[in-house]
């Protein structure tokens, strides 16, 4: 008779969780963006947001709570309701490597959130000024043999996904790179295209059109494929460097506990959001190839990446305090 109870009670919440799906949602949902308004994380926010409205029904309201590199917005996600009405964007800065750059982590990825789906790939390009003499990483590789250096390569500041794929690089390849730090991926460009620092790690919607247009030069993508943005320029791999991918991503988050059938609900519809043209295109723009995999597979990639980053940051010793 117990099992039989067990067995009904369970049954019963199941079906009562089912219920509330698919009544959700019922008011305004809240996207929280841990960074300021502008910028590719910020607006790929808000483009999913004006598709998952309409899809929904309600609002899908987005807010901008920056501090902290992302910690203070995801960190009141961490804290909300798990009633699916609370969200987060989160970006891999933020939700996998954070946690082995700060000393203090208000939340723990795993722990406090339930992945939603990841929203897409954003491509990282390491890009030279002319005056560095060569066309591509092979070659760069081969110069940094003959004359050690080191080479200054800038970023958008300490710990984002940038800095570590050029500590990835420097570790893989033993060539003596430096990194400099900046307030921003758009001053890193500045001073590559001014000659002040001869190499940049940054993304390739922020550097694809002075690579076009010649002023600075496309060495390589750290993807399994060639942009699609950017098809001359040939990826870490084929310059030798086997398995070499470091992409950034940008995905939806809920806090732990939001009952399953709300996360595969809103996961179905923001898959389907991506495949819609005014998406796709917007994402296009912004340099994001979309994805929309499911809960289990998001999941999986955000344990593989803290794993990969937590070594890298280890071995390169970086802490933000």
């Amino acid at each position: 008779m117990k099992t039989i109870t067990r067995a009904l009670a369970l049954t019963a919440t199941l079906l009562a969780a089912s219920a509330f799906a698919q009544d959700w949602p019922t008011k305004p949902i809240r996207l929280i963006v841990p960074f300021a308004p502008s910028g590719v994380a910020d607006t790929s926010a808000r483009t999913i947001a004006e598709a998952l409205s309409q899809r929904l029904g309600q609002p899908v309201v987005v807010e901008n709570k920056p501090g902290a590199s992302g910690n203070i917005g995801t960190d009141q996600v961490a804290r909300s309701a798990p009633d699916g009405y609370t969200l987060v964007l989160g970006f891999d800065g933020t939700m996998v490597i954070n946690p082995h750059v700060f000393k203090d982590m208000p939340f723990d990825t795993l722990r406090d959130f339930a992945a939603v789906t990841k929203l897409g790939d954003a491509g990282l390009l390491l890009v030279a000024h002319p005056s560095l003499g060569v066309k591509s990483l092979a070659e760069f590789l081969t110069l940094a043999k003959t004359k050690p250096g080191p080479y200054p390569y800038g970023t958008s500041g300490t710990g984002g996904t940038p800095h570590l794929a050029g500590e990835l690089l420097k570790q893989r390849t033993g060539v003596a790179l430096e990194h400099i730090p900046y307030k921003g991926g758009g001053q890193a460009m500045t001073d590559v295209l001014g000659g002040q620092i001869p190499l940049v790690f940054t993304a390739i919607a922020s550097a694809q059109q002075h690579v076009k247009s010649g002023k600075v030069i496309g060495l390589g993508v750290p993807s399994a494929k060639r942009s699609s943005s950017l098809p001359d320029v040939p990826t870490f791999i084929e310059a030798g460097l086997d398995g070499f991918e470091a992409v950034s991503w940008v995905g939806i988050f809920a806090p732990a506990k939001t009952p399953k059938a709300i996360v595969d609900k809103l996961q179905r519809e923001i898959a389907a959001a991506l495949q819609t043209p005014a998406v796709r295109d917007r994402y296009a723009v912004l340099g994001i190839d979309p994805v929309g995999n499911t809960p289990e597979q998001f999941t999986e990639q955000v344990k593989k990446d803290l794993a990969r980053w937590g070594e890298v940051v280890k071995s390169a010793g970086i802490k933000i305090e």
